[in-house]
């Protein structure tokens, strides 16, 4: 296994004080924002270090590269996108911090995520459609990298994917903005043009999330090994442990458990340098 440090500006200074910290042979440069500690060894110290120098890492097998995988699967809410679309949507509500606070429990994993969805989509009942819209336009930004990551993975010939707890007026748009090959998501009802505070169909949970995971990767005839997900919380942990290398990007603590890797210092294409 080898060590790979990386970050938007890679600080020289920080970068060898990994290395020897954790006796490295060598430093290879992979990308211009990442390195390669050859033969380094494992540090209770080593989150640490690399947290105080603005380093993201991760331990990677000898030889592996993006082009040894076939799936790329990836939250919406926090991970893909800046916000978390219900709490905005909730804002026009004036309902934004009694449903962000029901979100961040769920995604801390404190309450079963089904329970927070049903509970917060009530409150948005008698809401204008248009405001989807309004929080599309106005408020939804991609994080950094998300369109160098999407672009990455595409040239490799690896298939992507969307899913969420959030909502379909959102992936299915992002679904084609971003040319993913898939999008899953709960379906908001509407009645006479306004929400109803209802879910149509089966709620997408975490473990619905690991099922998409899965139908698609044996769908493509993958290997476990050959997938890669990405996501921020309690919900994503099955789909994590569902795929051979999970991304927690700024993650709540439950998910940077699971997670190979931890992205809090370079964006979202991060990914793209771990590999070369």
């Amino acid at each position: 296994m080898n060590l790979v440090v990386l970050a938007e500006d890679v600080d020289s200074i920080a970068l060898k004080n990994v290395a020897k910290l954790t006796g490295a042979r060598e430093i290879e440069q992979i990308t211009p924002r990442s390195f390669r500690l050859v033969a380094a060894q494992a540090h209770p110290d080593l989150a640490k270090t690399c947290a105080a120098g603005g380093l993201d890492h991760a331990w990677l097998p000898d030889g592996r590269q993006l082009r040894d995988f076939g799936l790329f699967v990836t939250d919406m809410d926090s991970t893909l996108i800046n916000i978390e679309c219900i709490d905005e949507i909730a804002d026009m509500q004036g309902l934004k911090a009694q449903v962000a606070e029901i979100t961040e429990a769920a995604m801390q994993g404190e309450i079963d995520f089904r329970e927070s969805l049903t509970r917060r989509v009530s409150l948005l009942a008698g809401l204008p459609e248009s405001a989807l819209e309004e929080v599309y336009v106005h408020r939804l930004q991609l994080n950094p990298g998300a369109e160098r990551l999407m672009k990455g993975m595409q040239r490799a010939g690896i298939r992507t994917m969307l899913v969420s707890g959030g909502f379909t007026y959102f992936t299915e748009r992002l679904k084609q903005r971003l040319s993913f090959d898939h999008a899953h998501a709960n379906e908001l009802e509407v009645a006479d043009g306004r929400l109803t505070g209802r879910v149509l169909g089966g709620i997408v949970d975490g473990e619905a999330k690991a099922h998409h995971l899965l139908r698609v990767r044996d769908a493509l005839g993958l290997q476990p090994q050959q997938v890669i997900a990405a996501g921020d919380g309690a919900n994503d942990i099955p789909m994590l442990k569902a795929a051979g290398f999970g991304v927690a990007f700024h993650p709540k603590p439950a998910l940077r458990q699971v997670a190979d890797c931890c992205i809090e210092h370079s964006g979202l294409d991060g990914v793209l340098d771990l590999f070369g």
